[in-house]
């Protein structure tokens, strides 16, 4: 038995009929023309985004450019399945793109997709059913080993005409695995074939989208201008959407100097990550006349993983109990206070913000999946709900100071003269925080002197970003900053970031070097998940091992986004909770409307 349909979702019915017009929260007549500039935190050396090698824009560190909602990807056969997708109501969910509908069978051992005649890439020449074959076999081949993971179940693929290809899995699975080939972006195959998509470079790839960059300047800018005869512009899933004729990303390695940047005019959207700014700094002239507005925007997106990750490849970080006793005198109250103007939520949670967090105790669910491994989890995990130790805020932590030496003495670490040394070798704990930019240096010195009161050396190390990027790679560090993007569906995704197999591969976000048997078995059920409760009950199972393990010191998240602009840009009533709404905002100063 198959079933055919103009979408897919994962677990539930699709919002969205066959018919719909476009997505609740757009104005469909929004004009189209003007520009808007956007700062990134970062910089970039490459345009390819399908290659291990080099800095794209995408990749930079604070993920700004993906948050807006613009992209210089190729179309991919749908679209609403990824983190950072357009379809902004629905949690997990797919909608044709290039793919006018899917066929796909009872058991999910296969799907095939109905491409759209009218679809082309920049240069006029037809999207065909070889274009798809061939970016499934380059990507997984010789593209970003994202790809490979990605299509990891898939066993063949098979153009049965020019406009309809087959996706053949492994075994029968459920449909998270139809979701991650609808994510795969189309790839012109007469471009490809002369050009090496394993290679950095700084010429723009040839695309399919609304976009085409248009504008370089290496390291600085990026300025797209959207393409006035695209041959999507008028789909649903588009309409409402991509409304600038000009977008110009800025980059900066320094938040601050940003800032200063923005106040001058130099970009026109401000997303605001620093605390300090958004209470203190907004009161310059712009803001004082009316030029300049702030807004809060609330949201229900999951705020990504945001942790200070200990490399556990390493010594002494291998030891659960020196991870927690560092754990403990991070101040984060004090901190929170003192320099976020208390505008952050401490994370207790993988998934922050998220249905999927762990919460309370375990739950009879979540017993199912933990107690075949009580032998290899710590004895608290099932009795105890997790929660960072707090603290007075004040900047006295004595009683976290003294559960700190307490774990370190277990753990063979004694303090000897105000230095806490191993008591076989006499070798002092010392190790080095690797970071980029000084942003992160308000609470890492504070960190840096509380560790200093119970004898731990910690030093700073702060590299520049092409550095950094090599460092993270190679796992080349004692400890990192990182926040890993999460979504509110957890998928396959997570083996890169947690999975003993990707622990030693060069390039995965498997930051901490995590080896454990029991969060491996939660992982590969995770993508079998057939039901919203089976998968919070998985997800929130493996929120609990993580945690515990003390894999690193959890940060903060925050459920708003604080957002300064130019007063010159419109946005409909309706924003959609589980995305940004930026590319659905407007120029409220053009008259026409539409095309």
């Amino acid at each position: 038995m198959s079933h055919s349909s103009h979408g897919l979702s994962r677990f539930d019915e699709l919002k969205y009929p066959s018919d719909f017009k476009h997505f609740d929260y757009v104005n469909p007549n929004a004009p189209k023309g003007g520009e808007i500039s956007l700062f990134v935190h970062g910089t970039f050396d490459s345009l390819n985004p399908y290659s291990a090698k080099g800095m794209t824009p995408a990749l930079a560190p604070s993920y700004n450019y993906m948050r807006y909602g613009f992209s210089e990807l190729n179309e991919p056969l749908m679209v609403g399945t990824g983190q950072y997708s357009p379809s902004g109501d629905e949690i997990q969910s797919a909608y044709g793109l290039i793919a006018r509908s899917v066929e796909y069978a009872d058991d999910n051992r296969w799907i095939t997709f109905h491409l759209r005649p009218e679809a082309r890439f920049h240069d006029g020449i037809p999207v065909t059913a070889d274009d798809v074959v061939f970016s499934y076999h380059e990507l997984k081949e010789k593209g970003h080993p994202r790809y490979r993971l990605q299509l990891e179940s898939v066993k063949t693929v098979e153009k049965l005409d020019d406009h309809k290809v087959r996706f053949t899995f492994k075994q029968a699975g459920t449909r998270s695995q139809l979701l991650r080939v609808a994510e795969l972006p189309v790839l012109p195959r007469h471009y490809w074939t002369k050009h090496d998509i394993s290679k950095s470079a700084l010429e723009p790839v040839l695309n399919s989208g609304p976009y085409k960059i248009t504008a370089v300047k290496p390291g600085v800018s990026v300025t797209f201008s959207r393409v006035k005869d695209y041959w999507g512009k008028d789909l649903p899933v588009n309409k409402g959407r991509y409304n600038f004729d000009k977008i110009t990303l800025w980059f900066h390695r320094d938040y601050h100097i940003a800032f200063e940047s923005f106040k001058a005019g130099g970009h026109d959207l401000h997303l605001e990550v620093i605390a300090k700014h958004w209470h203190t700094g907004y009161n310059f002239p712009a803001i004082r006349e009316g030029k300049v507005r702030k807004r809060v925007i609330p949201h229900q997106m999951a705020y990504g993983s945001s942790f200070m990750f200990f490399n556990t490849r390493r010594k002494p970080f291998n030891d659960r109990r020196v991870r927690q006793a560092i754990s403990l005198v991070f101040d984060f109250e004090w901190v929170n206070r003192s320099i976020f103007y208390s505008a952050y939520k401490r994370s207790h949670s993988y998934f922050p913000n998220s249905p999927m967090s762990a919460k309370g105790l375990p739950d009879q669910a979540e017993k199912h999946w933990l107690e075949p491994w009580k032998g290899k989890l710590p004895p608290e995990l099932l009795n105890q709900p997790f929660k960072p130790a707090p603290t007075s805020g004040d900047g006295s932590i004595r009683a976290q100071q003294k559960q700190a030496l307490a774990l370190l003495k277990e753990a063979g670490w004694e303090l000897r003269d105000n230095t806490l040394r191993n008591r076989e070798t006499g070798k002092p704990m010392r190790f080095s925080f690797l970071e980029q930019g000084a942003a992160s240096e308000g609470y890492l010195i504070p960190l840096k002197k509380n560790l200093e009161t119970i004898g731990i050396e910690m030093n700073l190390i702060r590299a520049d970003a092409a550095q950094y990027i090599r460092q993270v790679r190679a796992h080349d560090y004692d400890m990192v900053l990182r926040v890993l993007p999460q979504s509110l569906a957890p998928d396959a995704e997570l083996f890169d970031y947690f999975h003993s197999e990707r622990a030693d591969a060069e390039g995965s976000l498997n930051l901490a070097g995590i080896k454990h048997p029991a969060i491996d078995a939660l992982l590969e059920k995770i993508p079998e998940a057939r039901s919203t409760a089976e998968l919070k009950s998985l997800t929130r199972s493996l929120d609990r091992i993580l945690l515990w393990q003390h894999y690193g010191i959890p940060k903060w998240y925050s459920d708003s986004m604080r957002v300064a602009y130019r007063d010159v840009f419109a946005w409909p009533e309706k924003a959609p909770i589980y995305t940004t709404p930026f590319s659905t905002w407007w120029r409220k100063d053009l008259p026409a409307k539409g095309d």
